[in-house]
């Protein structure tokens, strides 16, 4: 009988060690199949890091990236730029906010060489985070435009959007369009389209509105627009397009870059809907479309600054600007470089002529109007 009881206990322990052990791996597990994933598109650039990446990376032989862009055409280029200069890239994907606040948290202790997102103003919060650094290069002050890079050098442009106008010919003509300040109009009550105010893009375009024309005409003219709104915003840029195409309102506003990627997507309803669409620039008779970038900056405490630098210069270079244009639909920043066949289709504009700097200068308060406009 005692041997029994023993031998129960024994059976006892093993079974609950065993049980314990499954307990840990599952979470491992669960971090793991999250690590991978990031949608920028439809949820500005969400995702989950592991934080095993960048500390298994070996920094001596690479660079480790902090990025939040998912894109093909990036790896491609990552691994061109490794068979270039024998310098391995080491990709960490996450959020911009997860990855800012791990360059926070790791500090002086961090792997990570160089931070990438999307939107100015996003690249402005790593900035005030302290996270950069400036960095003076040769190479990025000749292939990158001075108001596509911070005006103290830590973060640099790598790719164009314009935040484009795109409407449904049978229903409105191209002769009615002009701003975004029209938008706000009358004529427009109940026709514009657009995604919410917690949506960096939007926000930026706000915060450009208001270096350009001030705060208190750009507050008049956001409660125009929140009159004007077809309906309760919600959505990615895509959503507003497709809603365009099922006549929930005439014209929306969203990143050009969508449209292109819409035009060949495989998913066939996709591309009947930016088949369906026209585009239009505004403000080509006043101040010039607005246009963000995605960029990239040096991290502060990187092991590997110097080629972290080389890095990003060869991202700017015109063989890289090129490839992002013809297979991502974004423009070229480098002077250089011509947009896509599909691009240079939709015409030339002219840009705001702005500092970058001063989307994220300006977010905050830009984010305080839109609320009291109403924009939800």
């Amino acid at each position: 009988m005692k041997n029994r009881t023993l031998l129960f206990l024994f059976m006892l322990f093993t079974v609950s060690i065993f049980a314990l052990s499954a307990c840990g791996s599952g979470e491992e597990n669960e971090e793991s199949e999250t690590a991978g994933e990031t949608t920028e598109e439809e949820s500005a650039d969400s995702g989950e890091s592991s934080e095993e990446e960048a500390s298994s990376a070996e920094s001596d032989r690479g660079v480790n990236l902090y990025t939040s862009r998912h894109y093909d055409t990036d790896n491609e280029l990552y691994e061109k730029f490794s068979e270039e200069t024998g310098i391995e890239v080491n990709v960490i994907s996450g959020s911009e906010d997860e990855l800012i606040e791990r360059l926070e948290r790791e500090g002086e202790n961090t792997e990570g060489d160089v931070f990438i997102t999307a939107d100015a103003g996003r690249l402005h919060r790593a900035k005030e985070a302290e996270v950069l650094q400036a960095v003076e290069s040769d190479v990025l002050n000749e292939n990158i435009p001075e108001n596509l890079r911070d005006k103290d050098n830590e973060w640099f442009g790598l790719t164009k959007r314009a935040r484009i106008l795109v409407y449904d010919p049978e229903r409105v003509d191209e002769e009615e369009l002009s701003t975004y300040e029209a938008l706000a109009d009358e004529e427009w009550e109940g026709r514009v389209l657009v995604r919410p105010s917690d949506n960096i893009y939007n926000q930026s375009l706000v915060a450009s509105m208001i270096s350009i024309n001030g705060t208190e005409e750009t507050s008049a003219w956001a409660e125009g627009l929140v009159h004007n709104f077809a309906r309760t915003p919600k959505g990615s840029d895509r959503d507003q397009a497709k809603a365009v195409a099922a006549g929930e309102g005439d014209v929306a506003i969203m990143n050009s870059y969508y449209l292109g990627k819409m035009l060949n997507s495989s998913e066939e309803k996709e591309v009947e809907v930016g088949e369906q669409l026209e585009i239009f620039f505004p403000n080509q008779e006043t101040t010039g479309t607005h246009v963000n970038v995605s960029g990239a900056g040096v991290t502060k405490h990187g092991p590997n600054q110097e080629a972290a630098v080389e890095f990003i210069e060869f991202l700017s270079s015109e063989k890289a600007q090129g490839e992002f244009s013809e297979a991502n639909y974004e423009y070229p920043v480098n002077p250089d470089v011509e947009p896509s066949e599909l691009l240079q289709s939709w015409g030339d504009f002219e840009e705001q002529d702005l500092n970058l700097t001063e989307l994220g200068q300006n977010n905050t308060e830009a984010l305080m109007l839109m609320n009291e406009a109403g924009w939800n």
